[in-house]
């Protein structure tokens, strides 16, 4: 371990032992005291010992697995996994921030694109939060949608326990019973302390019940520096590691070798404002510091993403976004949330957005790939018959790779632009690929009776048909 990241490492298990963390649910603080953590009232106290035995339990690698296996999921290692944001987004901004309430059918919308999208092998979750749904819990409901218009991997809503033991059933009709799910997991889910140092009762029935049934989770603090934690970067980059591994260590009490994410959402405040600044410089830090403590312990980890606090598909969007989807990516975190879509601090979804990521997303995987040096590459053989003086555009060899050997944007303008609007152009070339995606998405198939038994299941527990059948 390097010599800053011990450091914050033991300020964090200082926290833990003399701060400690505060779970509300008594079930977990009786938990806690049968594996011989001391507990005072609703507060939990931990040793240094006591946490990296438990966190030990974590695996360092696992997968998650989808109903088409050309979409499971390596997580661990250098491993990088791209993921559509999933934070619930009550609006939907289109491209110059004009706000609208999101609807039904835009989380529609959005499960065909990510469909569609070759970079994303999850979909799911509560990509915007439906108006329109007057049903509670609203969860069980998408992810009928998700499981019954895409065959990748699943990502989970929180809630209740309740709600979260509908997950599981839901789950159970398509992919069979516990045991299946333990042997293949196939959803994931995040749960995000309150920061400080607090764990509320809906977070953590979402942690039991997903560890009873085996399934990955992502503890994921979102400390903002200067309001919810010290405005020092290394006290609340210590404060969020606390509680991160505070979850971990609860995860492995309910169930060892529970497939777990070290997540870390933090970032800034504005000082001027109060608001979480996700797009600042220090969310790019947040990020890379806790992917390099999750590796220092042994933990797959989660950060980053096209994060940014523009109000519009503007210039702001884009610098933000790529300075932390960048750090995220040469970091190589693990699972990378958030990366196509979002606008103003988690305050929107926007279609325009999640295309021009898609861009963002294809740039950086071709500037990760670096360069090659294999013969064929340096092409001494080419640049020896055309000699000085000489051009490449018509030699056979530059015919035979311009398709592969360089990046080609999908939407960015090159060249001439002759009598147009460039702003137009680009707001063309966003639209006509959404427009391609989503007039080539294909529903994939799920059988008959399985399609039956979930319809049938939302009805039992009180979802309108007419929902089901939109």
């Amino acid at each position: 371990m390097q010599d800053d990241l011990r450091t914050i490492h033991q300020a964090s298990m200082e926290i833990l032992e003399e701060v400690g963390v505060k779970f509300h649910h008594p079930e977990v603080l009786d938990l806690l005291q049968s594996n011989g953590i001391r507990v005072v009232g609703e507060t939990a106290y931990f040793k240094p010992d006591q946490v990296m035995n438990w966190i030990s339990k974590a695996p360092s690698h696992f997968k998650i697995y989808a109903r088409n296996p050309k979409y499971d999921m390596e997580i661990g290692g250098d491993q990088v996994e791209y993921v559509s944001c999933n934070s619930g987004f009550p609006w939907i901004a289109d491209f110059e921030g004009t706000r609208r309430k999101a609807v039904l059918q835009d989380y529609f919308t959005f499960v065909k694109l990510v469909h569609q999208t070759p970079f994303f092998n999850i979909n799911g979750g509560v990509m915007v939060t439906p108006s329109d749904l007057q049903y509670s819990p609203i969860y069980p409901i998408m992810l009928m949608i998700a499981l019954t218009h895409s065959d990748k991997c699943m990502f989970g809503g929180l809630g209740s326990a309740k709600e979260s033991e509908m997950i599981m059933d839901i789950l159970q009709i398509v992919f069979g019973r516990n045991e299946d799910l333990i042997n293949k997991p196939r959803i994931v889910t995040i749960i995000s302390p309150l920061s400080p140092l607090q764990f509320d009762e809906t977070m953590l029935d979402t942690l039991l019940i997903y560890a009873k049934y085996g399934q990955p989770m992502i503890i994921a603090p979102a400390v903002m520096a200067g309001t919810t934690g010290p405005i020092t970067l290394a006290g609340s980059i210590a404060l969020s590691n606390a509680e991160s591994l505070a979850g971990i260590v609860v995860s492995q009490m309910v169930r060892e070798g529970t497939p777990v994410i070290y997540g870390s959402a933090s970032a800034a405040s504005d000082m001027r404002t109060a608001s979480f600044s996700i797009g600042s410089p220090e969310s790019a830090i947040f990020a890379a510091y806790g992917a390099r403590l999750a590796k220092s312990y042994g933990l797959p980890c989660r950060g980053g993403g096209t994060l940014n606090d523009a109000k519009s598909v503007s210039v702001q969007a884009g610098y933000e976004s790529m300075m932390v989807m960048l750090t995220a990516v040469q970091e190589k975190i693990n699972f990378i949330l958030h990366s196509a879509g979002g606008l103003d601090s988690y305050g929107a979804m926007s279609f325009e957005k999640y295309i021009v990521d898609l861009e963002i997303l294809g740039m950086i995987n071709r500037f990760v790939q670096g360069v090659k040096t294999e013969p064929k590459d340096l092409a001494l053989d080419v640049i020896k018959q055309v000699g000085p003086g000489g051009e490449f555009l018509t030699h056979p060899n530059t015919m035979e790779n311009c398709r592969t050997e360089l990046w080609i944007p999908d939407i960015s303008l090159r060249g001439p632009i002759v009598d147009k609007d460039p702003d137009e152009c680009l707001k063309e070339n966003i639209n006509n690929k959404m427009s391609k995606m989503l007039a080539n998405y294909d529903l994939p198939q799920l059988p008959a009776e399985i399609k039956s038994k979930l319809r049938q299941y939302l009805i039992d527990i009180g979802v309108d048909p007419n929902i089901i059948d939109h």
